[in-house]
């Protein structure tokens, strides 16, 4: 019987090092013994060199991102929303034009903010960044109408539009009254495990701001001077 005899050969590129191994057995040619080896007794991988997506190389036989130096043998733990409650994106910011009140049958616009967050922490025994992104907004107008847009909308101003007229998050109101207005933001979640590559959760988180009171007023105009062929100068002309 032969001695196992190995030999390792290391190169190093400047971007990563390969580090590649052979072992051989002298005088073993394919017999009962041989196993998976070549037919001149050099013991031959199963793989090719594989590297993770960072470039490092996975030491032989291993498919795991964690399977290199200064790392244990395993894999990543799948992730699901449900793991990440203890990481809640901020509420988003809600406000209406005209400042808390509007007028019948005339568009009150609503305008939300939210942005993405990355939030440190801990998840099962690693060190991880959950990355919230704002995806899509759901309007609720307190009067039983809702919206859903893609962006949190932008005031008249912003839009170079006049006032009380229609946005794409703008509601009009049929009848005077009190209202409460609510936003939903909705958010696509990704993890970093110890700072590595990004992975998309599964699902929406979603976080609301809700209790934005709007005041609806009826308005109604009155002739009080002139009519307006008279005075074309008048209020209301």
């Amino acid at each position: 019987m032969g001695t196992w005899s190995t030999t390792c050969t290391i190169d190093n590129p400047g971007s990563r090092i390969d580090i590649v191994a052979d072992a051989t057995l002298p005088g073993v040619n394919g017999g009962e013994n041989s196993g998976n080896r070549g037919g001149n007794g050099t013991e031959t991988a199963d793989d090719a060199p594989r590297y993770d997506e960072d470039g490092n190389l996975l030491r032989p036989g291993c498919r795991t991102v964690l399977c290199r130096d200064g790392y244990s043998v395993g894999s990543l733990p799948d992730v699901t929303l449900a793991d990440l409650a203890s990481f809640r994106p901020a509420a988003p910011t809600l406000e209406s034009e005209p400042t808390g009140v509007g007028i019948v049958g005339m568009p009150t616009n609503l305008v939300s903010s939210a942005a993405e967050q990355s939030i440190p922490g801990s998840l099962f025994g690693y060190d991880v960044v959950v990355r919230f992104t704002p995806v899509g907004y759901r309007f609720s107008y307190g009067d039983g109408a809702a919206r859903t847009a893609t962006t949190g909308g932008a005031s008249w101003a912003a839009l170079g539009q006049a006032q009380f007229t229609p946005t794409g998050t703008s509601h009009a109101y049929g009848r005077r009254g009190d209202y409460t207005v609510a936003v939903t933001v909705q958010y696509a979640a990704a993890v970093s495990f110890t700072g590595g590559a990004w992975r998309d959760i599964d699902g929406l988180v979603e976080a609301t701001t809700d209790g934005h009171p709007v005041r609806i007023l009826e308005a109604r105009t009155a002739l009080v001077d002139r009519t307006c062929a008279e005075n074309p100068a008048g209020a209301g002309c």
